[in-house]
């Protein structure tokens, strides 16, 4: 994963994409920060899984609105159950 740069904001680039269900989620690897999750977001409007912190805990997913970002946390600690159940909140919540 490197850092592109885009009109002076941050993108992440050659991020691992889970593309076997609509919507595809982008998988953010470990170590990067809420922020440059936000500045990615706001860029690529593509929803992201976000892994646990080190210490442990569950997946969260983000995604943007068109005006901000939300994050839903809880998604538990399996990526690929993770990945299917904010797949399921974001078509249940018409953002596909």
């Amino acid at each position: 994963m490197t850092l592109g740069d885009h009109q002076g904001r941050r993108v992440l680039d050659d991020l691992e994409i889970d593309d076997s269900d609509s919507p595809a989620i982008a998988l953010v690897p470990p170590g990067v920060s809420w922020e440059e999750v936000r500045d990615h977001i706001k860029i690529a409007h593509h929803p992201l899984l976000v892994p646990p912190p080190a210490g442990g805990g569950d997946f969260a997913g983000a995604y943007w609105t068109g005006t901000d970002m939300v994050v839903l946390d809880d998604l538990g600690p399996d990526q690929d159950e993770a990945i299917e159940e904010f797949r399921a909140l974001l078509q249940d919540l018409g953002e596909t």
